[in-house]
């Protein structure tokens, strides 16, 4: 059996008792022990915040996540632009809407257009031109004959498949040098926020109220 976790427990009972004979704040018992392990990673973590430009002039958290990632989306894009040059693709769209496809089977356009947070009148324009090709074909809804469902043609798979290995290391490219824990971290944060502006999206608020709503609601 280790004892890393006892040494390491030692350690730290070792630097309570020198802060206590130095007259910090804490008496010698174990409450106190608690709380100070609690102060230390507080002020711990408050030193590890990272830097940023105009962090010192006052710019915001927010401001620079925002700015990130707008900067990755456009990284993403230029990468992407690259996979499918000289390809028969006009656009990123065209080969996310095929996977999207591929991967979970026919679905109506909206649910389409919805599963890649687009406006509608974009997302027709890509469905549209996907059909053109002759990758995606439609047909009446097995439930509804009035809606359409949409499914991958062969065409549109061989198409995709073509073009999937540098699709794949655009992708790869993307995440840079991060570690498979970093990885993970950012998939679990990104999902957080996409969760939250999911629900947002999914009530289709028109951009004149939009702002105005989602504050509101988060005032609540």
């Amino acid at each position: 059996m280790k004892y890393d976790i006892l040494k390491n427990v030692l350690n730290l009972l070792e630097e309570f008792e020198a802060d206590v004979l130095q007259g910090r704040t804490y008496p010698n018992d174990i409450e106190d022990f608690k709380r100070w392990i609690v102060a230390n990673y507080k002020r711990e973590e408050k030193n590890n915040e990272p830097s940023w430009d105009g962090k010192e002039k006052g710019r915001s958290a927010e401001s620079v996540i925002n700015t990130l990632i707008v900067h990755m989306n456009r990284y993403a894009k230029s990468y992407s632009k690259s996979a499918i040059l000289g390809s028969d693709f006009s656009t990123q769209e065209d080969f996310i809407y095929l996977i999207n496809l591929k991967a979970f089977g026919e679905m109506s356009k909206m649910d389409l257009i919805k599963k890649n947070v687009h406006e509608k009148p974009a997302g027709m324009q890509v469905i549209n031109r996907l059909i053109a090709q002759g990758w995606v074909n439609q047909t009446s809804s097995e439930t509804d004959k009035r809606s359409k469902v949409l499914k991958i043609s062969n065409k549109g798979i061989q198409v995709l498949e073509k073009q999937m290995d540098k699709i794949r290391k655009a992708t790869e490219i993307v995440t840079g040098d991060l570690t498979h824990n970093e990885k993970m971290e950012l998939i679990r944060l990104l999902s957080k926020l996409n969760d939250f502006h999911q629900q947002i999206y999914d009530k289709n608020i028109e951009p004149e109220y939009l702002l105005n709503e989602v504050l509101k609601d988060r005032r609540l």
